[in-house]
């Protein structure tokens, strides 16, 4: 494109016919949802369903108010109000790519240190909906007693000064007791992260901070306001320099596009305390077995994104795709999925594990989706912990080997050390980096020092059925490399 055009409300009409823009007046939207952690999943993902819902001309009383409460937060609130909250939308499929930008935000609130003004818009009577998209591990949740962290640093400044908060939750919390005090009524608190039972991982954070400060608050919370779980899914890369290019080919100057895959899935369980839009009119399951759809995808695509990061790491493969093309890496994840994976995995309506397997081999491999090994491995604590350490756990409980899932975790250990097998460092990729390197590296001549991490690994260090073979491959993978570890799991 020889002209670039900036985007904008005032420059939709100009951009060029093949990119769709939103079909409806955004000027006439209102408020409903305030979302918090405005990246690329919920731009991509969210945003879009109610995009399209607006499109159909309803709800137009829903749109979306961005939020954070980090910094970086402060810098993508300037980028989206410097082009009117418009995002594009670049749709990457191996046929071919296609742009759209849609429109459901309108408005961000501005990012201040003690969240003032977004305790005001969360206390907003029109909004009757908080979600938000935090991570895994942003929930302040001890990963072994399944409880609130009371003693974390920023749970106890929330609780000391909850008219101050630090933490999304704290606002939460404080606009609840400025609707309850004002008759108000509640909003639904909606997780749309990577958890099992994420709505109840939030009920459980809000209404325990609540409770720090405030019992009969915390009780009103835990009565009067509904927490849905739900289930969310769709590869959303990074946004970097090929990124940009993609929406410069189309002619599109955005400050934050957005690429994705060409699917997308979101359950949701239908517990809404103050209403909700009509989110199954464009394609999104309401469901009261929420639970059977977030164990297949946490356990089989979260779970398998870590089987593949872990060695792509360490062999330098720069992304998800290319860590398909490897045999020994592909072939691990297939083989640890049909042995130890899927047994765990219960089928949903219209879905068996084995077919969703496949499904995501397909998705994995395409090569359109520049998705790095390196987005996919951050915060191995929290996705570990998470997606592949429960199933480890029920299978040793019922006395079933778990040969790859150790070899996964050796894995893990090893990449944590912080290098690659060709001598290259790899930067810190997690919240407790520092601490995971001293383990690992601890780990080379003493495996048992990986597992000796309670908060991640607890009382499955005693287990001889796991440590031994945990302790076995990581020997393997220093003393002879990745590659014959993986060669020898498969050939086992």
């Amino acid at each position: 494109m020889d002209e670039l055009i900036p985007l904008s409300n005032a420059t939709l009409g100009r951009l060029p016919a093949a990119v769709r823009v939103p079909r409806y007046d955004r000027s006439a939207l209102t408020p409903g949802i305030v979302h918090v952690g405005l990246g690329n999943f919920h731009r991509a993902h969210q945003a879009w369903y109610l995009h399209r819902l607006f499109e159909k001309g309803l709800d137009h009383d829903w749109a979306i108010v961005g939020a954070g409460v980090r910094a970086a937060d402060a810098l993508q609130r300037d980028r989206l109000l410097a082009q009117d909250c418009l995002t594009t939308l670049i749709e990457l499929d191996p046929a071919g790519t296609s742009a759209e930008v849609t429109g459901a935000m309108i408005d961000f609130v501005e990012v201040e240190e003690d969240n003032a003004a977004l305790i005001r818009q969360m206390a907003d009577p029109a909004i009757r909906i908080v979600a938000m998209t935090v991570t895994e591990g942003g929930y302040y949740i001890d990963p072994q007693t399944g409880d609130l962290a009371t003693g974390h640093p920023d749970i106890l400044h929330d609780a000391q000064t909850p008219e101050r908060p630090r933490t999304v939750f704290g606002a939460m919390v404080a606009a609840l007791r400025a609707r309850r005090d004002a008759g108000t009524g509640p909003f639904t608190g909606l997780s749309c992260d990577n958890l099992q039972g994420n709505g109840a991982v939030l009920r459980r954070t809000v209404v325990g901070l609540a409770r720090l400060s405030d019992p009969d608050l915390a009780d009103w919370i835990d009565t009067a306001c509904s927490f849905p779980n739900s289930m969310v899914d769709c590869i959303v890369p990074a946004t970097g320099a090929k990124e940009m290019a993609l929406a410069r080919a189309f002619g599109i100057d955005d400050r934050a596009p957005v690429t994705h895959e060409n699917f997308r899935q979101w359950v949701i369980e239908d517990d809404f305390c103050a209403g909700r839009p009509a989110l199954e009119k464009v394609g999104v399951t309401l469901s009261d077995d929420v639970h059977a759809f977030e164990a297949m995808k946490i356990r089989i695509l979260n779970g398998g994104h870590q089987v593949l990061a872990n060695p792509g790491e360490i062999l330098g493969l720069e992304t998800i795709a290319d860590c398909m093309a490897h045999p020994l890496v592909s072939a691990f994840f297939s083989r640890v999925q049909a042995g130890e994976i899927v047994p765990q995995v219960h089928p949903v309506p219209g879905m068996t594990p084995e077919a969703y397997v496949e499904l995501i081999e397909r998705r994995f491999a395409n090569p359109a989706i520049v998705d790095t090994t390196r987005r996919v491995a951050f915060d191995g604590s929290s996705r570990h912990t998470g997606f592949l350490l429960p199933g480890l756990r029920e299978r040793r409980a019922a006395g079933l080997p778990v040969k790859g899932l150790a070899l996964a975790e050796a894995l893990w250990a090893r990449m944590c050390e912080g290098t690659r097998e060709d001598g290259s460092s790899i930067a810190p990729n997690d919240p407790c980096w520092s601490d995971l390197q001293e383990a690992a590296k601890r780990a080379r001549e003493r495996p048992a020092a990986w597992l000796a991490q309670s908060r991640i690994y607890g009382d499955l260090a005693q287990d001889a059925g796991f440590a031994d073979a945990f302790a076995r491959w990581l020997t393997l993978i220093w003393e002879k490399g990745t590659e014959a570890a993986l060669a020898a799991y498969l050939e086992g």
